[in-house]
């Protein structure tokens, strides 16, 4: 993929932010329509997420990780009642997949005014997007991974059926102590150093870096599988009140 795909009509200034405004406002009403009419939702801790959205301080960025199952729970399972969908200023850029969402000129533009940066699937962390990706992040916005796991992934979102939406806490990673970790391990460690970049990269070499990313990875990982869990119980016990 040859340059930063209609990175242009990404930015907040596009024609005064008027594309990105209908867009966001015109999905979240749809999202809306489908989480709290054709089905029914509930939410468990989503004040949690509304206030790191809402209120985080300026700066700050915002990662989240779901796991999901059709191609359309982003943007169902932000509709949620409280949730400010409709704010283009405070909505997600999501990591969307190019061979699904840019397969040509007005679909790549939809999805750029509706906050997605293009991504191509196993094309690893070190693809062109991901840089863009990371410079939201470093802004202070809320990025989200397209990522889902766990079964069958239905092309649309079912209806008639009740949404069962939980929210875990935030994981806060303490990056300065995490580095050293990785500078320490990495001397201690031997590994294949293909597919990773050979420069240093805020002082970290190729291995500091892998050790660093399967930390992370590893933590986020065992997160998602304790929540998938909590999910279970809490799904069970829904059913017996």
């Amino acid at each position: 993929m040859g340059g930063r795909t209609m990175e242009w009509a990404a930015r907040a200034n596009h024609l005064g932010g008027l594309p990105r405004k209908v867009v966001i406002t015109a999905v979240g009403t749809f999202a809306k329509v489908v989480a709290n009419l054709l089905n029914t939702t509930t939410v468990h801790n989503g004040d949690t997420l509304i206030r790191l959205v809402r209120s985080r301080p300026a700066g700050v960025p915002l990662l989240t990780v779901s796991n999901h199952m059709s191609t359309l729970d982003d943007p169902v399972m932000w509709a949620f009642k409280g949730f400010p969908i409709c704010d283009a200023k405070l909505a997600r850029w999501v990591l969307a997949a190019e061979d699904i969402c840019f397969k040509n000129t007005v679909l790549s533009y939809f999805f750029r005014i509706g906050k997605c940066i293009p991504i191509t699937r196993g094309g690893g962390i070190y693809q062109e997007h991901m840089n863009e990706a990371l410079d939201r992040l470093t802004n202070g916005a809320w990025v989200m991974p397209e990522n889902y796991a766990f079964g069958r992934r239905p092309p649309v979102p079912l209806w008639n059926q009740e949404i069962k939406i939980v929210v875990g806490e935030p994981m806060e990673f303490n990056l300065p102590e995490l580095r050293e970790m990785a500078l320490s391990q990495s001397r201690d460690s031997s590994f294949s150093s293909e597919q990773w970049p050979r420069n240093i990269l805020g002082g970290l070499d190729a291995a500091a870096q892998k050790c660093l990313y399967m930390t992370i990875s590893d933590q986020i990982r065992t997160t998602l599988e304790n929540l998938r869990n909590f999910s279970k119980s809490y799904a069970k016990a829904e059913q017996i009140k």
